[in-house]
């Protein structure tokens, strides 16, 4: 089995997932339009050229997403659900949270906790929530 997320966006789908394949040392795998899809008639003309589905491999792990038509999308801010990264390198942790960070809002700065060697929470500026984890050394 597996679980992967898959995030919606208001128009910046495709900006968010060529920041993060360069972030985090990724590949998009595919991006598929809405134009000259069965899909085409289901939404706004202009919103042909927006990604319809899309796919980012890192290392072993997918993200995919989507530019959700106004009809199929929710307004407000996703607060229910947030990305999380483990990692292992405290300097890989910063270079991925300070990234993150960059346009967006952090809710908690990247810091020494009782459980982890650093761990801070963040909304980029695509609107996607994030916890970023650095475990601490055994």
């Amino acid at each position: 089995m597996q679980i992967n997320a898959y995030l919606n966006f208001d128009g910046q789908c495709e900006e968010a997932f060529e920041f993060y394949a360069k972030l985090f040392g990724g590949k998009i795998e595919a991006i598929f339009r809405y134009a000259g899809t069965p899909m085409e008639g289901h939404v706004p003309p202009e919103y042909g050229n927006k990604v319809m589905h899309a796919t980012l491999s890192v290392e072993d792990n997918q993200i995919m997403g989507s530019d959700a038509p106004p009809h199929m999308s929710d307004p407000a801010p996703a607060k229910r659900f947030c990305m999380s990264i483990g990692l292992k390198d405290e300097e890989h942790a910063k270079r991925i949270f300070d990234g993150l960070a960059e346009g967006g809002s952090v809710q908690m700065p990247l810091q020494q906790t009782f459980w982890s060697a650093q761990f801070g929470m963040l909304t980029d500026r695509f609107g996607i929530p994030w916890m970023i984890n650095c475990e601490a050394p055994k």
